[in-house]
């Protein structure tokens, strides 16, 4: 997303702090500008111009997100902050928190909404704007530390579960999960001896069926799950 502005201040640095904060940008480092016209003091005041420049800034995907997300929170009227997780310059995985009162809306059942909301945060971090060039990343939206909460909520069900499979000698089959829920079931079983997993189902309606490893399945697709999730 490409933003221009033209702007006038007492001094250059004025004019660029003013086009920094008007074009939403993190730094002054990450905006371009051209100066326009040189200030000048005048005379005890007469005659004084300003300085003008024009200054350009490109929103790289992950803060295109957050513009994204904010417009949408604000648009419903939730009170709450949209922050970007600082991390490495060059890494093309990017967090994304949103914490307040009333951010809970956000989440729905599951999370299943909150999954929406990051597929369409991560549709418009990639979008591309004729002759822009934006490297790729991955966008993951976190809303009052949800996901930390269901992922140990996950373990533990799956522990559990894989208890149950090796008290009672049957097979366990779970709720339907999104990738990423079933990526986390496969990883902690993984840990558990005598008890394996896999994925049954299509699209939206996949599950997990923990067994004993001595009934082994025609055909394993937890392989499938953490290949799938690559791309959640």
């Amino acid at each position: 997303m490409k933003k221009e502005i033209t702007v006038t201040a007492k001094t250059i640095e004025e004019a660029v702090e003013k086009a920094v904060a008007a074009l939403g940008a993190p730094a002054a480092e990450a905006i371009t500008y051209t100066v326009v016209e040189e200030p000048k003091k005048g005379f005890l005041g007469i005659g004084a111009v300003p300085a003008k420049i024009t200054a350009t800034y490109v929103a790289k995907g992950a803060d295109v997100a957050v513009e994204f997300i904010r417009a949408l929170v604000d648009g419903m009227g939730i009170d709450a902050t949209v922050t970007l997780v600082p991390g490495a310059e060059k890494d093309e995985n990017k967090l994304i928190r949103v914490e307040g009162e009333g951010a809970g809306v956000l989440i729905g059942h599951h999370g299943d909404t909150l999954d929406s909301l990051q597929y369409l945060a991560n549709l418009a971090a990639n979008k591309k704007v004729a002759g822009e060039k934006r490297d790729f990343c991955r966008i993951t939206v976190d809303v009052e530390n949800y996901r930390a909460k269901r992922e140990e909520t996950l373990r533990a069900l799956a522990r559990r579960k894989a208890e149950q499979v090796l008290r009672y000698k049957k097979s366990v089959m779970l709720e339907p999960m999104n990738p990423y829920e079933r990526r986390i079931i496969h990883s902690e079983v993984q840990k558990i001896e005598g008890v394996s997993t896999n994925s049954i189902g299509s699209e939206n309606n996949r599950k997990v069926v923990m067994y004993l490893d001595a009934e082994l399945p025609a055909t394993n697709t937890a392989r499938a799950d953490f290949d799938e999730f690559a791309e959640f």
